[in-house]
């Protein structure tokens, strides 16, 4: 999805999304900066939440992101192990 549209839909300020750019918070399709991923999508929209509705400064942003990325590796890599062992089993 375009952010300019997903701008507009979320009501996300132009520069606000260009900054969690420039911090690394959010990595746009090939480089373009009008294109974020679903997965961006849902992290723009996480972002907004902890700045706007509970207050997280921008030090706090990047070790919320880190451990809910550190969670989705852990579930990934659960998930793995668990159908390996049904296979095994199986």
């Amino acid at each position: 999805m375009e952010i300019r549209a997903y701008r507009l839909d979320a009501q996300f300020e132009a520069d606000a999304v260009a900054g969690w750019i420039r911090a690394g918070w959010l990595l746009p399709i090939d480089g373009d900066e009008d294109a974020l991923s679903d997965i961006d999508l849902a992290r723009a929209q996480l972002i907004h939440d902890l700045t706007c509705n509970l207050g997280i400064n921008d030090e706090g942003i990047p070790v919320i992101l880190d451990l809910i990325d550190q969670l989705h590796g852990v579930r990934r890599a659960l998930r793995i192990v668990l159908a390996q062992r049904r296979g095994v089993r199986g």
